[in-house]
């Protein structure tokens, strides 16, 4: 996959800011509180959900080609590689179809790439499962995502879970797992469901 260009610099002090609403498919470029752009994206599709929660731009790339458009904004998703890019299918923006990335027109990411430096927030709203149609998911040991990284979260304040909070249900996940289930007294599954969701205060 040819790169024309990379920028690769942690600048973590930025006078801009992203915002990426998943349930209104937009994003917003945002300067001392007013929004001074709105694109429409494309966010994942069911069963490739993109990421919650608040990251940052860590590269900028040009010339992936194909289906990536002509410019990448990557973000640092300790679970998988997500970024903003380009796409050589613009009648599905505004659809969930991505892998989990943001899809733009072209014109708009290549506009957007000008404007944000690396080390740009990047604010990402939406429902903790990655889609809107998603109440729960069931997870097992490899899952991914978003709502592993919260169950990771609840599981290291009991004092439970001493890894990484890194949305990736790994084997310590799956062992911390199964200590909350005894001490809670809730079936031992090694795995999280809808009833262990609701008892972590996750999900209501």
């Amino acid at each position: 996959m040819p790169v024309l260009a990379t920028t690769k610099v942690n600048q973590s002090n930025t006078t801009v800011q992203l915002r990426i609403n998943i349930w209104h498919k937009k994003i917003e470029l945002i300067k001392e509180g007013q929004v001074l752009k709105t694109f429409k994206v494309a966010p994942g599709a069911i069963d490739t959900p993109s990421p919650v929660g608040i990251y940052r731009i860590v590269s900028k790339e040009q010339g992936w080609g194909k289906g990536f458009g002509s410019c990448w904004l990557g973000l640092n998703v300790p679970w998988g590689q997500y970024g903003i890019h380009g796409t050589n299918k613009p009648e599905l923006i505004g659809k969930y179809v991505s892998h989990g990335c943001f899809r733009m027109r072209n014109r708009d990411i290549e506009e957007l790439y000008e404007l944000v430096p690396v080390g740009t927030e990047v604010i990402i709203e939406g429902p903790i499962t990655g889609h809107k149609d998603v109440t729960y998911r069931v997870l097992v040991r490899g899952s991914r995502g978003t709502l592993v990284q919260l169950v990771q979260n609840r599981l290291q304040a009991a004092g439970l879970y001493n890894g990484t909070c890194n949305g990736v249900f790994n084997r310590n996940t799956e062992l911390a797992v199964i200590k909350y289930q005894k001490q809670n007294q809730l079936p031992v599954t090694k795995q999280i469901h809808y009833k262990d969701l609701l008892h972590m205060g996750i999900i209501e």
